[in-house]
């Protein structure tokens, strides 16, 4: 995507299977352009994405990504944020 974009991972299926949130966590990074980045919106259940996200983010795309845990969302969701470097 050539745009700063949003992805809901933190309802239904994804509420759980955590490796459908990472699966499609991965895939949604893959999907964004660079220079662009994408927030993903994670389940609550599985507390902060810095704790189990960004490690397979890391090992996935390695120095194309940086990432920013940005907040709780008032829904009780989580919000990382993945810059794909230009």
């Amino acid at each position: 995507m050539k745009k700063n974009w949003s992805i809901s991972l933190e309802h239904d299926e994804y509420e759980t299977n955590i490796e459908l949130v990472l699966e499609d966590a991965l895939n949604a990074v893959a999907e964004t352009s660079g220079g662009f980045y994408v927030n993903l919106v994670t389940p609550a259940v599985y507390g902060n994405p810095d704790e189990y996200l960004t490690d397979v983010l890391n090992y996935q795309f390695g120095s194309a990504i940086r990432t920013k845990f940005i907040d709780q969302c008032g829904c009780g969701g989580y919000v990382l944020r993945v810059w794909k470097v230009g």
